[in-house]
């Protein structure tokens, strides 16, 4: 399917905040769900200065990467820390470190953020000290977040 680029522009945007942090706040552009394509996620964000683009995380089977459009943010990469800005792309493969973008400059943090959608994933927040597992069961979106401490592991 194509989207031209006006169409892409009119689409409204919705205001997501994420749900372990209300810092987390962005304008989510979902081209992806536009075009029809179920198993990968397409999205402009745009992110306003002081805020986080989501919380800390990082997934065990989704990958995702991100391309910044416009504007500046500190990426934290593991114990990384970079400032990013126009042009630079993160990868975030699986069981990779955990990652975040805080838009500390003084515009718009545009990026279009590309990842999988698997029927499951398993995603942990290490600040949080939480996991969450998600799964796709038929049609019904479910979510089970717990505490990583919490959890027991079961020797086979």
């Amino acid at each position: 399917m194509y989207l031209s680029a006006e169409a892409i522009a009119a689409m409204p945007a919705e205001q997501k905040t994420h749900f372990l942090n209300p810092l987390a706040v962005r304008l989510n552009k979902s081209l992806g769900d536009a075009g029809g394509l179920k198993n990968i996620g397409v999205h402009i964000i745009e992110v306003a200065p002081g805020h986080f683009s989501t919380e800390f995380h990082r997934h065990h089977f989704e990958e995702e990467c991100i391309y910044v459009l416009a504007g500046s943010a500190r990426l934290r990469q593991g114990n990384n820390i970079h400032q990013v800005g126009v042009g630079d792309f993160i990868s975030c493969p699986i069981d990779g470190s955990a990652h975040d973008l805080f838009n500390n400059g003084s515009e718009t943090l545009r990026c279009l953020v590309i990842g999988q959608r698997l029927a499951q994933d398993v995603s942990d927040y290490p600040e949080k000290g939480k996991r969450l597992y998600r799964n796709l069961i038929g049609a019904h979106k479910q979510w089970d977040l717990v505490a990583i401490d919490d959890i027991e592991s079961i020797a086979r």
